[in-house]
């Protein structure tokens, strides 16, 4: 299911990469931007790389707790597991980092890679709605320059969108878990008309998916993943900011928000290993909301 049409993939995430960075070098004066960093403030670097290091291990703890109702995990095979599955999505297209993620954590702790990969939804379930609390505390603090409206507008829209689709997908889970025959069977007959071969090889991967799923139930673990979730992205955002200001680019924590809402957006677009094209767009594309150009940037007063 992670490999179909591998070679399709990857060829659409090249030529989507290639489109992006073509919009952003046409616009782009390389004189500007060697000078941007030749004045670059190399005294954010340490404290941006040692939080997003901290933002890793704070996803290892939380992983450590949704794994919790299946295996007592170790942080020391977490925190490795997590670090080579995002080196993964790095490297390989179709973010098969996930995968990699669950095999690596699978064969150290002895788990099934199925329940491993369960955990990981619920993983980016956690992602998806501490994000979308992201937005929700942009909209209503944020100030966007006048004429920026639109920008502001777009993005709702597709908070709206996201927010609606962690609605089914939580949806289509809880159905799966609490009426898993009633479930699988609706599937079975939408998936039939289309391909009648398929919906067997499906129905066999969610009963193996759904028995990985498995939520913990006590308030302890409920409260963990909750504050790892606020902290997880607290010491993702805080970084954006740090590298605008290497840049001499300062602007309201809001800001670093917005621009982190735009690259979860971008990290969603088919791409190249690495998100080449897509995240630099999504960037440059955020802070020109904020009236900062591709030719260079102006600091802002915070």
């Amino acid at each position: 299911m992670f490999t179909q049409n591998p070679d399709k993939k990857l060829l659409l995430g090249l030529a989507i990469s290639a489109l992006c960075l073509f919009l952003l070098f046409r616009k782009i004066d390389f004189h500007k931007m060697a000078e941007a960093f030749a004045g670059l403030e190399y005294r954010y670097l340490v404290p941006a790389l040692l939080l997003t290091f901290a933002s890793y291990y704070l996803r290892a703890v939380r992983w450590k707790f949704l794994l919790a109702p299946i295996k007592k995990t170790s942080l020391g095979n977490l925190f490795p597991s997590t670090l080579i599955g995002y080196m993964a999505n790095n490297l390989l297209p179709a973010r098969l980092g996930e995968l990699v993620r669950a095999y690596s954590l699978g064969s150290k702790e002895g788990i099934g890679t199925s329940a491993v990969f369960a955990s990981l939804v619920l993983d980016r379930l956690c992602d998806g709605f501490t994000i979308l609390l992201v937005l929700l505390v942009t909209f209503f603090t944020i100030e966007l320059p006048a004429g920026m409206e639109g920008i502001q507008h777009g993005l709702v829209t597709g908070g709206y969108v996201t927010f609606a689709l962690y609605l089914g997908v939580l949806a289509f889970l809880f159905l799966l878990r609490r009426h898993t025959e009633f479930t699988l069977g609706v599937v079975a007959r939408l998936v039939r008309p289309f391909a009648p071969h398929l919906g067997e090889k499906i129905e066999g991967v969610l009963r193996s998916f759904i028995s990985g799923i498995r939520f913990p139930g006590d308030a302890g673990g409920i409260a963990g993943i909750l504050v790892t979730s606020l902290l997880v992205w607290f010491t993702a955002i805080w970084p954006v900011d740090l590298m605008l200001r290497a840049f001499g680019v300062f602007l309201p924590a809001t800001a670093s928000m917005f621009i982190m809402v735009f690259l979860v957006f971008a990290v969603m677009v088919p791409a190249s290993p690495g998100f080449i094209g897509t995240h630099h767009l999504a960037c440059v594309t955020a802070l020109s909301a904020f009236q900062i150009g591709t030719s260079g940037p102006s600091a802002s007063p915070s």
